[in-house]
């Protein structure tokens, strides 16, 4: 079953290119994340100034708040090109060493997932990374023999959701670390009016900000829910153009979508109820949480952790998971006394 508030992006041609479609381009169109707008213009201008490549950078933060489009725009406005790679996609040392070779003086190498890269190749990055040069072994045994090949200076950004798991010679080789944090309802307003724009469509404003407000602080997931709230309204209207979405509209929308108020879907609610009806609130360990819900432990900690915990909703203790006072009364439930006891610690 579809998540419609699911982070990740849709494995689908279609869809992505949609995605592609609302992306901005250039930095000044960038809606929101000031401070890592206002750091990446200094560098940028400052490495385009001396000539120069710009200096490794590493995205950090959850899934659907824009990093590949800040890697794109980071290409853009250096003038250089990208080479999109995925962590766990490349398998070869031989394979990440043919990409390397082939890049020109400043392009960008993105690679997505960094984290989930492995070891032997993060190996191969870190010459890469800090001598632009690659040692390859030729010959096996006493005959072996090291050849060094020389590199253009690139510029190496990688995308991480789980910064923890980056090896401290891979980050440490990184000259910039920008953590992208969720957006509040007022910029994801302006993004999804944008994205509005360019499907086509009219929303009235309280209508809009109905829309943002719900979409868990992410980007991906605004511009989702602006879709199937279209598709809503099309099918209830009867046309195909010029549609006109007001807050009747969204509300029954994300009524059957089972979005609340608060952003949640059916999934966030059943993690929450499970912890506080078979845990009496917590803590309870995330293997556990994981087995009684019957969802991955990783997906539990990179998908729907980061925004409860955001919205103060869940708590991560050493003990384990714990719902807050405001899971309780966002569900309506009364907490027992010795949750209280437990909450309140």
């Amino acid at each position: 079953m579809e998540r419609v508030v699911d982070p990740t992006l849709e494995n689908d041609f279609k869809v992505e290119r949609v995605e592609n479609a609302l992306r901005p381009t250039a930095l000044q169109d960038y809606v929101g994340q000031n401070k890592i707008k206002e750091k990446l213009s200094l560098f940028i201008e400052a490495a385009k100034q001396r000539g120069d490549a710009l200096d490794h950078v590493l995205l950090a933060g959850p899934p659907g708040l824009g990093k590949t489009t800040l890697a794109n725009i980071i290409a853009k406005e250096m003038g250089k090109q990208i080479h999109h790679l995925t962590g766990p996609n490349i398998e070869k040392k031989a394979d990440l060493a043919a990409i390397l070779t082939n890049l020109q003086f400043g392009d960008i190498l993105f690679i997505d997932e960094i984290h989930r890269l492995h070891k032997p190749l993060e190996e191969v990055l870190y010459g890469a990374m800090e001598d632009y040069a690659l040692d390859i072994i030729l010959g096996q045994g006493p005959a072996a023999r090291t050849l060094r090949i020389d590199l253009p200076k690139f510029t190496l950004v990688g995308a991480t959701t789980r910064t923890g798991l980056l090896s401290s010679p891979l980050r440490d080789r990184f000259g910039v670390e920008l953590r992208i944090d969720f957006y509040p309802s007022s910029e994801l307003e302006l993004i999804v009016s944008r994205s509005a724009k360019i499907l086509g469509i009219y929303f009235e404003k309280n209508a809009l900000f109905e829309v943002a407000r719900r979409s868990r602080g992410t980007p991906r997931i605004a511009n989702r829910l602006l879709r199937r709230v279209r598709d809503f309204a099309q099918i209830k209207s009867g046309k195909l153009n010029d549609l006109i979405i007001d807050m009747q509209v969204v509300s029954e929308a994300l009524a059957l979508f089972e979005i609340d108020s608060k952003g949640l879907d059916p999934m966030d609610r059943k993690m929450l109820n499970t912890i506080i009806l078979k845990f009496d609130g917590g803590p309870v360990g995330i293997e556990t949480l994981s087995a009684a819900i019957g969802e991955e432990k990783e997906t539990l900690e990179d998908v729907y952790e980061p925004f409860l915990i955001q919205e103060g909703l869940l708590q991560r203790t050493p003990r384990g998971r714990a719902a807050t006072l405001g899971a309780y009364e966002h569900l309506g439930i009364t907490p027992k006394e010795p949750a209280g006891q437990v909450l309140d610690a």
